[in-house]
């Protein structure tokens, strides 16, 4: 954790007791780096199995906006969106290291995002899109 310049922080949609974890986690990432927020991305695993689903989409959405993090929804079974979630993981920590060198915040990366991933600027109250309807980039 101590070399770490981002996170993922990933729980399974079938799992509450993983979801619940997280902000655990987020904590301890935090407290090792001594900071009040470091680059962490959210990360929804399984959304293949929409029918076996134990945390609601809308719960994601929540923990990411109380974190101050993305939240993107993934299958690395199916191979949804887990490029996509490394990609922004990059961004977040070039976002975060221009941040840290100017002292003032970054401006946001208005570029293309991939086909079937709809990615919001922080605020945005516009949760539609996705790969599948249900996997949703924030």
């Amino acid at each position: 954790m101590r070399t770490g310049e981002g996170f993922l922080l990933v729980y399974s949609i079938t799992s509450r007791n993983s979801f619940e974890e997280i902000s655990t986690f987020h904590q301890q990432i935090l407290r090792v780096k001594d900071k009040d927020s470091f680059p962490v991305i959210l990360i929804a695993n399984k959304c293949d199995l929409e029918f076996e689903r134990q945390v609601g989409m809308n719960e994601g959405r929540d923990l990411a906006k109380h974190l101050g993090c993305r939240f993107i929804e993934t299958s690395a079974k199916q191979r949804i969106n887990v490029d996509e979630a490394f990609s922004n993981l990059v961004r977040e920590i070039r976002k975060y290291n221009k941040e840290q060198q100017t002292g003032r915040p970054a401006m946001p990366n208005t570029g293309p995002v991939a086909p079937g991933v709809y990615s919001q600027p922080h605020g945005s109250d516009d949760h539609t899109g996705g790969c599948c309807g249900g996997c949703v980039i924030l």
